[in-house]
């Protein structure tokens, strides 16, 4: 069973944005995305202070099984980058809400806050991808 904590915001692609304060945020997957994926043996991170609009691609995560685009789910201004993640991109698998975080972004428009998901609307947006399964 995966973990949806509460205090973060999620999108229909597996993000989760969990506010840092002063319009900064930090980004990753979600525990979902990461037991899909399976083992992840590469992470190919974002570029810092470049620029993104809201559902950018920004990131890949490579799986033994698969690789995934990362999009941004806020407009601004990508900060910080997990550097951690190069040598040991596993911590997504064993940690996604904490060590596992992929970028901080600086947001131009928290309003787009308002298009993502809580916790309790993520799990059903889970529930409802793996009824169609």
């Amino acid at each position: 069973m995966s973990e949806f904590p509460n205090e973060l915001f999620y999108t229909k692609s597996h993000e989760w944005v969990r506010r840092d304060g002063d319009n900064t945020y930090t980004v990753g997957i979600t525990d979902h995305a990461q037991s899909q994926l399976g083992d992840i043996v590469f992470v190919e991170l974002p570029e810092v202070d470049i620029d993104v609009s809201a559902s950018d691609e920004v990131a890949v995560v490579e799986s033994v099984k698969t690789a995934a685009d990362i999009y941004t789910p806020l407009s601004g201004k990508i900060i910080e980058v997990n550097e951690k993640l190069s040598a040991a991109p596993e911590t997504i698998n064993g940690d996604p809400y904490v060590d596992g975080w992929i970028f901080r972004i600086e947001a131009t428009d928290v309003a787009e806050l308002d298009d993502l998901m809580n916790a309790e609307d993520y799990e059903a947006e889970i529930s409802e991808e793996n009824d169609e399964e």
